[in-house]
Order: structure tokens, then C-alpha cells, then sequence
């Protein structure tokens, strides 16, 4: 178990968990060093900072997940440290969200076509407070029958390349590097295999100002983890993971900190981002003891 996890996500978004449920469950695996990065939205954060400070040693990390498009592929940038007070940031997030409302209703409406008809108003259900995306459309295709699993709605139906795929509002990473900057955070190239010639892709956003790359993601085979490391550490860039835990029923996932993050990257993570200005959360104190009999 590492002491650090920066890729998690919570009922905010696309995961089964509360924020506070998620902070608790990592606490309990042993990470002290927590980022909540929920799809488009920061909406999580304070729930998930209030169960932090009741657990000593804890420090939550307030991150984003944001959806980047690249010609014939997709990127998924993290930011994390970033000021969830920032007003500006704020006001593109909940655009994002918009679109995805807008994306979604597109996508029932290709289903019903493909012969997969769900309700609209069920993935709202299922969706509750977070901001709607294909986990949820997947969990209702499961409900009705059309599909034996997560993983087939998506091979199926929802994959980037599936007959019901609908794309979203187009995000340059670059302007999503920018934008998080500008939020006080700094950025990182989320599971970089998921993305085509992700190598070159690194290469060419460490020049705009890319922070890290995430070499340690759950399932990553030693050898992919080698490989990660010796790229990020050719273009300078910090080697960060996270287990992209979701809590999804019927999958088997990485729990928070199940992942072989080395410990001494996470101090030396707040080390640098301390000296580049991020806010670097206190952790929370010791748990007060009653008086002595």
C-alpha cells in the first residue's frame, strides 16, 4: 500500500462512494496523502475535507479530472491542488457539466436506435448529484438487460470507437494545462497508455507546461511502469499514481492506495509543490485524548 493516491472519484461523479466514505476507506488502507478528482466538478471537495480533519495524519488534495481531445484519440488530464474557490475555474467546470448533460441525452437517444432503449430519467437517478457521464448510461444498459456487465456496455455501445458514442465539447490539453495553472494546480497525464503515441504526446506538453505523468496506475505491469518512469524522468517531468478508484459494482478495482507509489515520491511531491506556490493541505492533527483515570 502506498501513502499516496492522487486518482479517485466519488458519488460526485462517476464513483459509488461519498467523498466522505472514500476519504474514510483510504484512511483505513493506510493513505495519508489523498486526491479526490471527480469529473469536471469540485463540487466534492468540502464534504471530503470535513471527514479528513476528523482522521490524524490525513491530507486531502482537492483535484479535478478534466476530458482532453487530441485528432483520432483522447487524454485525460488531472489537476491537482487547485484552489476550489476559483471562481473562474469554477464557471468552465459547470460549463463542462453542462455539455455533458446535453452528451448524454444524445447518447440515450442513440441507444434507442442501436435497439438498447434506457430512460432518460433513470440515468438522472442513477447519476444523483454528480455530473452525468457514460458509467451511468452503462449502469442503466445493465439494468435493463442489454448488457451482463459495465465492461460490455462500454465494449459494446459506449467505447470512443462504439456505434454509441456521442463526443463532447472539445478541450485542447493545453488549455486544460492553462486552465488548471490558473487555478493554482498543477496538471498530470492520467493513464498515459490509454492514450495513442502518448510518448510523443508527453514530449510535446512538457514544453506547455505539463507537471507529471502518472507512471503508477493501478494495473500497470512492471514493465509499463519502467517505461513510464524512464520517459517522465527524460523530460522532467514527477512521476505521480493513483488507483482510479470508482467503487463500481461488479468490478474488481484497486482499492485507494493499492498501487506501488513509492512513499518517498509522495514527500517529495510536496516538497516541489510547496516551493512552486500550490497550497499544500495540512494534515490533520492527532485525535485529542480524554483524561487520564
Amino acid at each position: 500500500m502506498s501513502r499516496g493516491d492522487f486518482h479517485t472519484h466519488s458519488t460526485r461523479s462517476d464513483g459509488t462512494l461519498t467523498p466522505a466514505e472514500l476519504v474514510r476507506l483510504a484512511w483505513r488502507n493506510g493513505v495519508r496523502v489523498l486526491a479526490l478528482t471527480d469529473h469536471d466538478t469540485l463540487e466534492g471537495i468540502a464534504e471530503a475535507r470535513e471527514a479528513a480533519r476528523e482522521l490524524p495524519g490525513m491530507r486531502l488534495v482537492p483535484g479535478v479530472e478534466l476530458s482532453c481531445d487530441l485528432p483520432g484519440s483522447e487524454l485525460h488530464m488531472l489537476g491537482l491542488f487547485v484552489d476550489p474557490d476559483d471562481v473562474s475555474f469554477a464557471a468552465e467546470l459547470a460549463r463542462f457539466r453542462e455539455n455533458r448533460v446535453a452528451r448524454g441525452r444524445a447518447i440515450v437517444e442513440a441507444l434507442e436506435g442501436l435497439g438498447a432503449p434506457i430512460d432518460w430519467e433513470r440515468v438522472r437517478e442513477i447519476a444523483g448529484d454528480a455530473s452525468i457521464g457514460r458509467p451511468h448510461i452503462a449502469q442503466a444498459l445493465l439494468e435493463r438487460g442489454h448488457v451482463a456487465s459495465i465492461r460490455e456496455a462500454f465494449d459494446r455501445f459506449l467505447a470512443n470507437d462504439g456505434p454509441g458514442y456521442v463526443s463532447r465539447e472539445k478541450l485542447e490539453p493545453e488549455r486544460a494545462i492553462e486552465m488548471i495553472a490558473e487555478a493554482g494546480g498543477i496538471s498530470v497525464f492520467a493513464h498515459p497508455s490509454f492514450t495513442r503515441e502518448h510518448a510523443e504526446i508527453a514530449r510535446r506538453l512538457a514544453g506547455a507546461g505539463l507537471f507529471g505523468i502518472e507512471v503508477y496506475y493501478k494495473d500497470y505491469v512492471p514493465e509499463l511502469v519502467e517505461e513510464l518512469r524512464e520517459l517522465a524522468d527524460g523530460l522532467g517531468l514527477f512521476p505521480l499514481g493513483g488507483s482510479d478508484f470508482h467503487a463500481l459494482p461488479g468490478q474488481r478495482e484497486r482499492e485507494p492506495g493499492d498501487i506501488p507509489l513509492p512513499d518517498e515520491v509522495v514527500e517529495r511531491l510536496l516538497e516541489e509543490v510547496g516551493r512552486r506556490g500550490c497550497r499544500v493541505p495540512e494534515p490533520a492533527p492527532p485525535r485529542a485524548r480524554g483524561p487520564s483515570s
